[in-house]
């Protein structure tokens, strides 16, 4: 299902400012290897989001070959420092990220581990100010009570590919991805912990503070 119209999402890109060539080669990668990145678009919002909240500490729930997060640490930097955790099961993709990172010199900004995302959190003393959580969708619903604990009050999680490619929107779709992400919509929507908007640009994006 095309969620937004073509000419609305290539109107989005052309409002990105300009970004480092090495984030131009990890796009063309992405695109050539069919491998999901949140693109220029979401990655400028987590940018964004990072220096309004003055973020030194962030941590990624599934980081890929590092492309967000280079723009959390180009934000952290810009804020005067901090630390972005970056976390992927494998070791190859740990090793492509640190150089697409280090070729942008972000060598002191980023912590690199290789693991399970929500245990490498759990074993996290905190607190953070922002978490990013793009794992397993049918993970996202174990990850909320971890990261509700690591989080700051007032500290914000970004949560990726909140409309599924519209799968949530087909009652026929019970898979537990599917499912995984209906609930964490839900677990982030009811009640008085979190305030909470889901954005509809590429694939829906969760921003949500804690309160």
């Amino acid at each position: 299902m095309r969620l937004i119209a073509d000419e609305v999402s290539d109107y989005l890109q052309t409002l990105v400012p300009p970004r480092h060539p090495e984030l131009h080669a990890m796009e063309a990668y992405a695109r050539e290897q069919g491998f999901p990145i949140i693109g220029p678009v979401v990655g400028h919002l987590c940018y964004q989001v990072a220096r309004m909240i003055g973020a030194g500490r962030v941590f990624e729930l599934g980081s890929g070959f590092g492309y967000s997060t280079a723009f959390f640490a180009r934000a952290l930097e810009e804020n005067g420092g901090g630390i972005v955790h970056h976390v992927v099961w494998d070791d190859d993709l740990s090793t492509r990220a640190r150089r697409h990172l280090e070729a942008m010199g972000h060598t002191r900004t980023v912590t690199y581990h290789v693991g399970e995302a929500i245990e490498t959190l759990r074993a996290q003393a905190g607190p953070f100010d922002l978490v990013f959580n793009d794992i397993d969708k049918h993970g996202y619903p174990a990850s909320l009570p971890v990261i509700q604990d690591r989080l700051r009050p007032g500290g914000v999680l970004i949560v990726d590919n909140m409309l599924w490619s519209g799968r949530i929107f087909d009652t026929r779709d019970t898979t537990a991805d599917t499912e995984g992400v209906r609930e964490l919509t839900r677990m982030l929507t009811s009640g008085s912990r979190w305030t909470t908007s889901v954005i509809p640009i590429r694939d829906g994006v969760v921003i949500a503070v804690k309160n």
